[in-house]
C-alpha cells in the first residue's frame, strides 16, 4: 500500500513539474488600434498579455485578445479570429466585421501571422482597412513610438510608411508634405524630406502625435510623448 501510495505521489510531483516547465509568464506589451475610420483608438496602450489560448506562447493573438478584454467596452467579445488557409486570420477587430479585411504589425515590421510570439515591450499595432475598394491604405510610423521630454524640449521624429520597389521588395519610405496631428488637431507642422520634422510641448502631460497626408491614405503613425515640467 505504502508503495502504490509513493508512485501516485511521485506521479503528481512528476505533472507538477511538468505544468511548472510549460507555463508562460505573462508579459507587458504596447498595444495601438485603429478602426475603419483611420481613428486611434489605442494608442501605443501598455497592456499585461498572458496566454490565453493555452498553446504555450504569448503571440499576437494574446495581445490583441489582451488589448479587447482590458479597453473596449464589449471586452473580449469586440474582437475575433480564426484559423484559415493563410493561418491565424483576424475576423473582428475593435467591434469591426469587415470581412477580414485587417492588417497588424510587431515593431513595425511585418509578422508570418497572429501565432508569432511577442516579447516584452513589444509593440502590437493592428488596424482595420479604410478602402476596401482600391486596397489604398498604406502603413505609416514614426521612428519612435514614446518618448520621455522636459517640457519645451523639442523633439525629432521622422514619419516612415511601408512601400515596395519595381521589383516589389519591401522598402521603408519617408513621408514628406504630412500634417502633424496632437491628441486629433493639426499642429501646424508638416514633414519634410525624407519625413522629418520637429516638435515641442510647454506644458506637462502626455500627447499623442499622429499624422495626415493629403496624397496617401496612411495607416495612423503614433508616438506617445510623456512630458514632464520641472
Amino acid at each position: 500500500m505504502k508503495k502504490i501510495a509513493s508512485i501516485i505521489l511521485a506521479l503528481i510531483l512528476l505533472s507538477s513539474l511538468a505544468f511548472s516547465e510549460t507555463a508562460v509568464e505573462g508579459v507587458n506589451v504596447f498595444v495601438s488600434i485603429t478602426d475603419d475610420t483611420n481613428t486611434l483608438v489605442l494608442a501605443h496602450e501598455s497592456i499585461f498579455v498572458t496566454d490565453q489560448d493555452q498553446d504555450g506562447a504569448i503571440t499576437i493573438a494574446d495581445a490583441l485578445f489582451c488589448a479587447h478584454a482590458q479597453k473596449h467596452e464589449m471586452g473580449a467579445a469586440a474582437f475575433g479570429y480564426a484559423s484559415t488557409e493563410y493561418g491565424l486570420s483576424l475576423t473582428l477587430l475593435w467591434g469591426i466585421d469587415n470581412g477580414g479585411s485587417y492588417g497588424y504589425m510587431v515593431n513595425d515590421m511585418s509578422p508570418m501571422s497572429l501565432s508569432d510570439a511577442v516579447k516584452e515591450g513589444d509593440h502590437v499595432k493592428a488596424y482595420a482597412y479604410t478602402d476596401l475598394i482600391a486596397w489604398t491604405d498604406t502603413y505609416s510610423y514614426f521612428d519612435k513610438a514614446a518618448l520621455d521630454v522636459k517640457a519645451g524640449e523639442k523633439v525629432s521624429l521622422s514619419l516612415l510608411a511601408a512601400g515596395y520597389d519595381e521589383a516589389w521588395n519591401p522598402i521603408v519610405l519617408g513621408v514628406e508634405g504630412a500634417k502633424v496631428l496632437v491628441n486629433g488637431e493639426e499642429a501646424n507642422i508638416v514633414t519634410a524630406e525624407g519625413g522629418a520634422f520637429e516638435i515641442a510641448f510647454e506644458t506637462a502631460g502626455e500627447y499623442v502625435v499622429s499624422a495626415v497626408s493629403e496624397t496617401m491614405n496612411l495607416v495612423a503613425p503614433v508616438c506617445v510623448v510623456n512630458v514632464i515640467q520641472e
